[in-house]
């Protein structure tokens, strides 16, 4: 029993302070209280207030600022320019001029398109040029909505969005003839000559209030977008900039000092009509309302998540998790509608279609968060594909609007497919997605891939796949793998043996001398010289994808044990892993390294193939590095600045990697169901799950120098496998690390 000191010590000070009262009055008290602390406390429990769009905005981040929804059509930003590789997303932080705010942009990718559909107010005078300078103390960002001011017209810009919708509202602080350019002929393009030429139709239409038109744009991808767009002010007047084509209008309204024009405008890749069916999801609400129902959805998702530590430490997380639930985007109109990779439109079942599928990137992190911590996209995603192959006969390799871009390498839908299948997750067939597969790794669909070659020799030759010839051997191996898993499922023996005997070929790129996957000719021999250091890309040619052979001898993630043994065993695997993270990280051959950033010695944390790298040591016996690494690469390259990232965040993929990481382990194989353990970076994340389970992961005595793992359990009972099964964390429950500053001989 406890003593009446401890008593009065363990009871609040306002009780102990008010004895006196009677019951009734202090539960009243107590009662308001509580209710005044609960409405002043919903912005400060908020994990949104944690996101800030603006990280990874310069630098090689290529993420956008403006408002958007989880995984919807419309992204409406800024943009600050057209050109290049730097103008991914339309928009980099240093920038101080703004060109207008378009509805449509890639997050954190290395390919340029989109920019669709720009709106760019002004007063007075046509400007020879439609720009405005901005101070950045005007400039505000946070989930779902952005805010600047425009420096020439003195002009206050608020954006937000719903799924299909973008709602502007423009604040003319000086009053008098207001303005707005409409600009279907604008784009993110590569060159100001392409900006000229690459719409080759479309046209505005203006009937009294409402606004319509299309453009057929041609950059990264054929496509065609339609808008209706409809203001809360009159139109007084309007008129072409662009002669007969008419894609270029200007608008104009009466205003007062101080008074605002809202606009509305939806999006669609069908048709006027769907444009306007969707125009109805923020057709009767103020933009305040479109705003807070925005800022609602992404607690929704975010809060998925609960996350406890230092207040820097929850931006870098929370704002991963942000840029990782962008895309994939819904382009089916609310009705189903969308238009596939043939060009013509379809009716999705489920009435929703995902593109933007950048798989080469998420499949190794993003899609397997997904089926955590949202199972039901991640299985319309997979009736996606599924959908996209009924179109074209070939599951998408890297699909912008719902068409087919063939910009990386491998057939990695294949892996996303074969990792929701294995898991449980609902929304599609088995038995159709494993012949989507079979078809895809079988049939000559893909211009990258010739099976029969690939069957002959045991890999894709180099003098007769001139370029990637490496790295598209490695990624069909693991392909090849995933597909062997499902048809063993599907009890199909003869596909699964045909299938795991193809994703040995990573054995036959395998030189011995070297311990590095080599370049090997139609006769057999090696390439020769051997320049390891070589860093291919898809328009230069070599053997190798956005990096060289020290960062593509780890793809093989299908069968780390079998890649260790090649090496001879794990003590020389380990020797391998050691001379990949010291070697000069300023010495590399011929190629492009524009990709190839974020450098601990010849490991490359800005490119994806090397994301799963680091965790190699713990499956290799040596835990111990992979905990001082993972903190390493957040430590260096995951700082809360607008050039923060290491490299293209790629659709979420680089974000994906640190949720991941925070929390303490991370898929190496990212459809085996196994999350390889590292170290968590958090004091404690909380994830919710499926049927009101809860899975908490807990870090000790977490520290700056406690960053190695002493001992983990779970539920209690002390956990000695060196990964954590994907069914046990869906089952819910307490995984616990024991944080500390000693190297452990072992934990697992």
């Amino acid at each position: 029993m406890l003593n009446n000191k401890n008593t009065q010590s363990m009871t609040p000070r306002f009780v102990r302070h008010n004895m006196g009262l009677k019951f009734s009055t202090m539960k009243r008290i107590i009662i308001a209280l509580l209710l005044v602390i609960l409405a002043s406390g919903i912005k400060a429990q908020s994990v949104n207030q944690y996101v800030d769009p603006f990280i990874g905005t310069s630098a090689n981040g290529h993420t956008f600022p403006g408002a958007t929804v989880p995984f919807g059509m419309v992204q409406l930003s800024p943009e600050t320019g057209n050109f290049g590789w730097n103008y991914c997303s339309g928009y980099r932080y240093e920038d101080t001029t703004i060109t207008g705010f378009a509805h449509t942009h890639l997050s954190g990718t290395g390919g340029v398109d989109l920019g669709d559909v720009l709106f760019f107010p002004y007063q007075g005078n046509q400007p020879a040029q439609f720009t405005s300078r901005f101070l950045k103390s005007t400039e505000k960002a946070s989930p779902g909505y952005y805010t600047v001011v425009l420096s020439n017209n003195n002009i206050r810009a608020e954006l937000t969005a719903s799924a299909h919708t973008g709602v502007h509202r423009y604040t003319y602080l000086a009053g008098g003839a207001a303005h707005m350019l409409i600009d279907l002929q604008s784009g993110l393009v590569e060159s100001k000559e392409e900006l000229e030429n690459h719409v080759s139709e479309g046209a505005i239409t203006i009937n009294k209030n409402n606004i319509s038109g299309y453009a057929y744009t041609s950059q990264w991808v054929d496509k065609k977008v339609f808008f209706v767009a409809r203001f809360s002010k009159a139109i007084t007047g309007s008129h072409f900039i662009d002669g007969d084509t008419h894609r270029r209008l200007v608008i104009d309204f009466d205003s007062k000092p101080g008074e605002t024009v809202e606009a509305r405008v939806a999006i669609s890749g069908v048709s006027v009509e769907g444009a306007l069916a969707n125009l109805n999801e923020t057709l009767s609400k103020s933009f305040d309302a479109v705003r807070t129902d925005a800022v609602k959805t992404w607690e929704q998702y975010l809060g998925k998540l609960k996350a406890e530590g230092t207040k820097q430490e929850k931006i870098t997380f929370y704002t991963s998790l942000y840029h990782t639930l962008i895309q994939p985007n819904n382009i089916a109109d609310v009705d189903g509608k969308y238009r596939g990779a043939d060009g013509l439109v379809h009716q999705s079942v489920d009435k929703v279609f995902y593109s933007t599928f950048s798989l080469w990137d998420t499949y190794r992190a993003a899609h397997p968060l997904y089926t955590i911590i949202c199972p039901d996209k991640d299985g319309q995603m997979v009736e996606s594909m599924l959908q996209h192959f009924n179109a074209v006969h070939l599951l998408p390799v890297w699909t912008l609007w719902g068409k087919e871009s063939y910009a990386m390498i491998g057939n990695h839908a294949i892996p996303v497919m074969v990792d929701a299948s294995m898991k449980g997750i609902r929304g599609f067939d088995k038995e159709k997605v494993y012949a989507a597969i079979k078809a895809t790794l079988t049939q000559n669909k893909n211009p990258k891939y010739n099976w029969g070659l690939y069957l002959r020799y045991g890999y894709l030759p180099s003098d007769t796949v001139k370029r990637e010839a490496v790295s598209r051997t490695l990624e069909a191996a693991y392909d090849d793998w995933c597909a062997a898993q499902l048809a063993a499922v599907l009890h199909k023996q003869a596909d699964y043996a045909y299938f795991i005997k193809r994703s040995k070929f990573y054995v036959n790129l395998f030189d011995k001398s070297t311990n590095l996957m080599r370049g090997r000719l139609s006769n057999g021999n090696w390439v020769r010289p051997f320049a390891n250091l070589d860093s291919g890309q898809l328009a230069i040619g070599g053997d190798y994808t956005e990096g060289n052979a020290w960062q593509y001898t780890w793809q093989v993630q299908q069968d780390v044990p079998g890649l260790i043994t090649l090496m001879g065993g794990k003590k020389r695997f380990s020797e391998k892993l050691d001379s990949l993270f010291t070697m000069d990280s300023k010495v590399f051959g011929k190629g492009s390294t524009l990709d190839v950033t974020g450098l601990i010695g010849q490991y490359a944390h800005g490119n994806e193939p090397n994301h799963h790298i680091a965790y190699l040591y713990t499956m290799a016996g040596n835990p111990a590095k992979t905990q001082q690494l993972v903190r390493q690469i957040a430590d260096e390259f995951y700082v809360n600045k607008p050039d923060g990232l290491s490299g293209n965040d790629d659709c979420g993929q680089m974000s994906a990697w640190y949720v991941f990481t925070a929390m303490g382990f991370y898929p190496v194989n990212p459809a085996d169901g196994r999350y390889i353990f590292g170290a968590p970076l958090l004091k404690s994340v909380t994830i919710s799950l499926p049927g009101k389970k809860t899975f908490t992961v807990k870090a000790k005595n977490l520290s700056a120098a406690n960053k190695y793992v002493q001992s983990i359990s779970l539920n209690g009972v002390k956990y000695k496998m060196n990964y954590i099964p994907h069914k046990t964390l869906m089952n819910g429950g307490i995984l616990v690390f024991v944080m500390g500053d000693k190297k452990p001989d072992a934990v697992f």
